[in-house]
């Protein structure tokens, strides 16, 4: 196929950008751990349903005003760092829970909804999620590429995205991490939601 050596560089691009650690992986594993791993999940899913949003907004020519639009990327980078922030704060001000070890459920878990939100509202307010599609599709794939070779993309880099964190709540859930965390819950809390807010003021004094 012609443009195999297009979707592997691009792919290539995506899943060094997705394993590299951020606020996405942070939010999988602070809801792992803290709820469980079905969160965790959920939370990917949501992850891999902003990752649409930004196929979105590039196919439809979005990604060069935004590129070109100090206001429009500003705003975005602030309401990512305010959510951040706000997420941070919660986590560091939220009281240890009994967990039980044996049980995937715990007595005090997050809705489907809730789950899916917070990925969602993390990945699309995530600037440097914006910055790495803004450049795959300005720079790296071209304007003529066919709709079928995008629509191939799409559905890799989204599945990439779930599949990835699925894998990282898995493993952050695996029963002696569990242990561990329903043992220093409280100091994993303030930890995960300190380097949350460190994270939304990092973006927020960033320059462009």
């Amino acid at each position: 196929m012609e443009y195999i050596t297009l979707i592997g560089v691009v792919v290539g691009i995506h899943i060094l950008g997705v394993i590299s650690p951020g606020p996405d992986f942070i939010m999988v594993v602070k809801n792992s751990l803290a709820y469980s791993r079905k969160s965790g999940i959920w939370t990917a899913i949501g992850l891999g349903i902003g990752i649409s949003v930004h196929i979105f907004y590039c196919l439809m020519g979005l990604a060069f005003i935004i590129s070109k639009s100090i206001l429009v990327f500003n705003a975005i980078k602030l309401l990512g760092a305010g959510y951040l922030i706000y997420i941070g704060w919660k986590s560091w001000k939220s009281k240890s829970s009994v967990i039980e070890i044996d049980s995937e459920e715990q007595k005090r878990n997050l809705s489907i909804f809730a789950s899916i939100k917070m990925g969602f509202l993390t990945n699309i307010l995530n600037p440097k999620v914006t910055l790495l599609f803004l450049s795959l599709f300005s720079l790296v794939i071209p304007p003529e590429t066919p709709m079928y070779v995008l629509t191939i993309l799409s559905v890799i880099l989204i599945s990439n995205t779930i599949i990835w964190f699925s894998i990282v709540a898995t493993l952050f859930t695996q029963k002696k991490v569990r242990l561990l965390f329903g043992r220093y819950q409280r100091l994993f809390n303030k930890t995960f939601g300190g380097i949350l807010i460190a994270l939304g003021l990092k973006v927020a004094l960033s320059s462009k």
